[in-house]
């Protein structure tokens, strides 16, 4: 699909809207820039102050609970992403997704989850420049029991 829409009118299409990222929870940025590319630090799902979708994916969550939190969790880190640009149109390609699942060691649906944050890119960016690398990892738990942390690169 490609789109002539900017990216954040396709996401008030959709009645998403974008924060101001919280405050770091370590010592970190949210975003660095490199040449022409920006590395944003790992997001969780972080709603009205605190997380939510808590627990491992396979006991306390399932995969459609997942893939809400790995869309919440990209909309925090596009949050991040548009303070550092100013414009999400500035994006010229999503490059990379590192999604991280928190679940139980049995669940092996981690593409499933991830797929909640790569849909929604290639939705609000079109094909060409939403289709990106990616790499979704089963983890034995996440800070403050989060179900789905992501981090991303994107060329600019």
């Amino acid at each position: 699909m490609t789109t002539t829409m900017s990216p954040e009118a396709r996401l008030e299409q959709r009645g998403l809207t974008l924060r101001a990222p919280g405050p770091a929870v370590g010592t970190y940025v949210g975003a660095v820039r490199v040449g022409e590319l920006v590395f944003v630090s790992g997001h969780g799902p972080l709603q009205d102050g605190e997380y939510i979708f808590k627990g491992k994916l396979g006991r306390e969550l399932d995969v459609a609970q997942g893939k809400q939190a790995a869309e919440l969790v990209l909309l925090n880190l596009l949050g991040t992403l548009r303070e550092e640009l100013g414009d999400l149109s500035r994006v010229k390609r999503v490059v990379k997704l590192l999604v991280l699942v928190n679940s139980e060691p049995e669940f092996t649906d981690q593409p499933a989850v991830a797929n909640g944050a790569s849909d929604l890119l290639v939705e609000i960016f079109g094909d060409e420049v939403g289709a990106h690398t990616r790499s979704a990892v089963g983890m034995a738990s996440l800070p403050f029991g989060i179900s789905v942390e992501i981090e991303a690169v994107f060329a600019i």
